[in-house]
């Protein structure tokens, strides 16, 4: 079982960026799709990022595509999200999650194809 803990939240200005990262530990990691996804008060748990076991294929939700980057480092057990140009509207709770995966050529985009989560790190973005 592999647990997820995520840092680099904080305060940006509008226009800013942060470098999100997601720790694991426990478990195979490099057998883990891993997926990010945020939730501002009020509304759903929504999709960000998600990336491949081995790295090879990720994916972006249209609202991030372009000023987000999702990647990882299998040797150091570690997802980042690279955030760039951040609005005010990308302000929520940024979660990453895992489930293993069968072929490095999938991908994940729902919040119920993951099984495991860390407990959120917030993204505050001020006008």
């Amino acid at each position: 079982q592999v647990q997820l803990a995520e840092s680099g939240g904080g305060l940006v200005q509008a226009g800013g960026s942060l470098r999100l990262s997601c720790g694991a530990s426990g478990g195979t990691f490099s057998s883990y799709a891993i997926g990010w996804f945020r939730q501002a008060p009020g509304k759903e748990r929504e999709f960000v990022a998600s990336i491949s076991r081995n790295g090879a294929i990720t994916r972006y939700a249209d609202s991030v595509k372009g000023r987000f980057t999702i990647s990882r480092d299998n040797a150091k057990n570690t997802v980042y999200l690279q955030t760039n140009s951040l609005k005010p509207e990308d302000t929520a709770v940024y979660y990453c999650a895992a489930r293993e995966s069968p072929s490095g050529a999938w991908v994940y985009t729902v919040v119920l194809q993951y099984r495991y989560w860390g407990q959120g790190t917030q993204v505050t973005v001020s006008s």
